[in-house]
């Protein structure tokens, strides 16, 4: 009864909020049809609508995570979530998202997770990242190839028709080759590359960051997550931090997902379509496993471009990842 009644007054918020927007947006879509407004127009509309929000919850965030869609941030929220509920006794299958474990326990923060999209769009700042310097920032980055493969999966059998076009990605009924979509600007590597170099420019600017990878958690999992949870003031024993570890195994993750473990999550952790693999969130967590889907002239180029464009402060020289199986 007493997680019942926790759930609850973490969930009514959030679902207030959720409501909201999506009442907002019906509003504005409403207003773009009687204005004759065209898809461009449309477009910068709910582009800067989204970051208004963003924006709002950013504002009153005690710390943020950011990272680029399919960059390992659920995995990593599914730890911080575990770390969460050890050490403050709190409810198993939610997730944690903004404030509603503030909402339970105060102890907790309000920890706000953005893939950074929208906020530029509604202050201007879109050549810097001045709407974070102020704030305690845990950035997460993956080998921007591999993040566009998943991103290639994503917008395949994920993402929603309005969020392709709202995004830049090929349309929605678009056939476009995994190649291809790799090498396409407006969704692909390189606008994952050109916002890796914005937050590596940007990075002495915070007030706080701690800078994580991907590849660094497949291998040692227990050590960046004792990183992470002495950044964000989580004050988990190594046993904690173990069990966290154990909890989002890529195996019972996988688990989870197909039997809805995180309803009260929503659609973030649910696979597009169960008989279908390549739907899942949980994927496979490979380091290099882009190379699976490229013959060696389509890698090589791929090298070649992460090579030349990418700020080498993170590290993924060309040859940097070999092919490894999910730990």
């Amino acid at each position: 009864m007493r997680d019942t009644l926790r759930l609850l007054r973490a969930s009514f918020p959030e679902a207030s909020k959720v409501g909201w927007r999506k009442a907002s947006r019906r509003l504005l879509k409403l207003k773009m049809d009687m204005t004759g407004a065209d898809q461009d127009e449309r477009i910068r509309a709910e582009r800067h609508m989204r970051g208004r929000e963003q924006f709002a919850s950013l504002q009153r965030a005690d710390a943020v995570v950011v990272s680029f869609g399919k960059s390992g941030r659920t995995w990593l929220r599914v730890m911080i979530s575990r770390l969460y509920q050890q050490v403050y006794d709190l409810p198993e299958d939610i997730l944690i998202g903004f404030d509603n474990f503030h909402n339970m326990d105060r102890r907790a923060p309000r920890l706000f997770f953005t893939h950074d999209n929208y906020i530029g769009d509604f202050t201007g700042n879109t050549d810097n990242k001045a709407d974070f310097y102020d704030k305690k920032v845990l950035l997460m980055m993956r080998d921007p190839r591999d993040v566009a493969v998943s991103q290639f999966f994503q917008w395949r059998f994920r993402m929603p028709s309005e969020k392709k076009a709202l995004n830049e990605y090929p349309a929605h009924d678009d056939e476009t080759p995994i190649y291809d979509f790799v090498l396409h600007e407006g969704g692909g590597l390189p606008k994952i590359i050109d916002f890796m170099n914005l937050w590596a420019r940007e990075m002495d600017k915070m007030r706080a960051l701690c800078l994580i990878r991907y590849e660094d958690m497949r291998a040692n999992p227990h050590s960046v997550l004792t990183e992470v949870a002495q950044f964000l003031d989580i004050p988990a024993d190594a046993a904690a931090i173990q069990e966290a570890v154990d909890y989002a195994s890529f195996e019972n993750m996988k688990k989870k997902e197909a039997d809805s473990s995180f309803r009260l999550s929503g659609a973030r952790v649910a696979p597009g379509d169960k008989s279908n693999p390549d739907s899942y969130k949980t994927r496979r967590a490979k380091v290099g496993g882009y190379r699976d889907y490229f013959d060696d002239a389509q890698v090589a180029v791929i090298d070649a471009l992460v090579e030349a464009r990418l700020d080498p402060v993170y590290r993924y020289a060309a040859t940097a990842n070999a092919d490894k199986p999910a730990e």
